[in-house]
């Protein structure tokens, strides 16, 4: 199974100007399909910067979805960073120009104006079609103008009520056969008052017995209700859970630790 990753550009997100939405989204599409997100990274807009994380992608074989900075205007590099990137040029791609002329059109029937595709305007919207050669398109249900795919690097917009549609359309086109592929179980419990570094052995063990199982150990301090805890558990194929989560509620047996409430989530 390839590694899913995402990418989100903008200034205003590291600034705080606005709140991020790619991220949860990008999990829950993801989740919805027994897919999970291995990687995430933010960075603003600076063209070197996001060339260079592009790259990165581009490079290492993994699924990667990349939110924001697709537009026309100048503080929009992603376009112009995955030409850069590829070592390609950019090129009007002729299924998104063509979605481009009928937004324009659209817009001018709906004011009652006529169509000027000459218009300066009008050209410049051309840009936002301008992708690195061999491209292709990405639909865009909300305004009809494309994002791209190069490979399995895929570029949506900033726009959550955009991009989010566009990647759940790319995972049901072009990985409807990974769906399920990543599904798994987890089986945990609550271990009161506990301190993860008398446990560490106890979680190694666990995992070296059972190959494809990760123990997971989240600590919290404040509880209202368990106080200080800790909810240790297993994560892995379903049919693997099981025999990893006995040994490790027998080893917390066996050092008696005070057990809480068990849980299970797929």
């Amino acid at each position: 199974m390839p590694s899913f990753g995402l990418i989100i550009v903008g200034d205003e997100i590291l600034s705080g100007k606005r709140q991020d939405k790619h991220l949860p989204k990008v999990i829950e599409l993801l989740a919805e399909r027994g897919l999970q997100l291995a990687w995430a990274r933010y960075v603003g807009d600076d063209r070197e910067r996001i060339t260079a994380t592009l790259r990165e992608a581009f490079a290492s074989g993994d699924i990667v979805f990349s939110c924001g900075g697709i537009g026309a205007t100048p503080d929009d590099h992603t376009r112009q960073a995955a030409a850069a990137a590829l070592e390609r040029p950019l090129e009007l791609q002729p299924e998104a120009a063509e979605l481009i002329r009928e937004r324009m059109r659209d817009v001018a029937r709906e004011q009652g104006l006529p169509y000027e595709p000459e218009r300066a305007d009008n050209q410049h919207r051309l840009n936002m079609g301008m992708f690195p050669a061999g491209a292709e398109i990405i639909p865009n249900p909300y305004n009809k103008i494309a994002g791209f795919s190069v490979g399995d690097v895929h570029f949506v917009p900033g726009f959550p009520v955009m991009a989010h549609p566009m990647v759940a359309w790319v995972l049901d086109q072009r990985y409807a056969g990974l769906h399920g592929g990543m599904r798994q179980r987890e089986r945990s419990l609550i271990v009161m008052g506990a301190m993860e570094a008398a446990l560490t052995p106890l979680m190694e063990a666990v995992e070296a017995a059972h190959p494809g199982i990760k123990v997971f150990s989240l600590p919290s301090v404040d509880h209202p209700q368990w106080g200080r805890h800790i909810e240790l558990g297993v994560k892995g194929a379903a049919e693997a859970v099981p025999a990893a989560f006995e040994q490790l509620r027998s080893g917390l047996v066996a050092v008696d630790a005070q057990l809480g409430p068990e849980m299970v989530r797929d």
